[in-house]
């Protein structure tokens, strides 16, 4: 427990000498301060920009992602080809009766004992 306790101490004593020092900066060489920040930032996002895209740039998309552009891109081509061409429709005798095909049911009824437990019951 002691060690522990000595250790929290000295982190706090280094975080509070650094923001010391922040706050004499700032106040004491203002201009030089913010040009310091400046270039630090510029300095973390050129590293940052330089790993992400030479290093983790590099590697494979997901299959995912590529299975979905390729299924985009073979809708648009065929789909685009309906589009361009003008379609000529036949004049029908009554535009409100469509053809409609039935398609059959996938359910099927299940004859059961029910006359015979209505029979029992009574």
């Amino acid at each position: 427990m002691r060690k522990n306790s000595i250790i929290k101490f000295i982190i706090y004593g280094i975080v509070g000498l650094a923001v010391l020092g922040l706050i004499i900066q700032l106040f004491g060489n203002t201009t030089g301060f913010l040009l310091n920040i400046l270039v630090s930032i510029i300095i973390g996002i050129t590293i940052f920009g330089l790993i992400y895209f030479f290093i983790l740039g590099g590697r494979n998309k997901s299959t995912d992602a590529k299975k979905y552009k390729q299924a985009v891109r073979q809708s648009k081509s065929k789909y685009s080809h309906t589009n361009q061409t003008p379609i000529i429709k036949q004049q029908q005798t009554n535009p409100l009766k469509k053809k409609s095909k039935k398609r059959p049911s996938h359910l099927r009824v299940i004859d059961g004992n029910k006359s015979k437990r209505k029979k029992a019951g009574l």
